[in-house]
């Protein structure tokens, strides 16, 4: 998939990625190919700069690893990381809701 149609949603998939235990860039990288089937397939260049960006925005912590003689910045959720996880996804669902039922020409029932 082309990086526009991705604009906007990196950081909440790294987030959601996130959700499941701490990981290096790389492992991130591997964890959203193989949840999309191959269909994000993200560089370094877009990776890093998005979980600088959490980071400073206080959504992750990092701490240095040595695997196999590499030293590796490995990253996770914090408190607030966590909270901003479950608020992508719901956000993300009622998106998707929508776009489904526009797409499939239902119409959604106002709350």
């Amino acid at each position: 998939m082309k990086i526009p149609e991705l604009q906007g949603h990196v950081d909440g998939m790294l987030l959601a990625v996130l959700s499941d235990g701490p990981l290096h860039g790389y492992g991130m990288a591997e964890e959203l190919r193989r949840r999309s089937g191959g269909e994000f397939d993200l560089a370094e260049g877009t990776i890093y700069p998005a979980l600088h960006r959490l980071e400073s925005a206080g959504l992750l912590t990092s701490r240095w690893e040595v695997v196999g003689g590499r030293r590796r910045r490995v990253y996770a959720l914090s408190n607030s990381g966590k909270a901003a996880a479950v608020d992508r996804r719901t956000t993300w669902l009622a998106f998707r809701c929508a776009v489904d039922a526009v797409f499939g020409g239902e119409a959604l029932e106002a709350g």
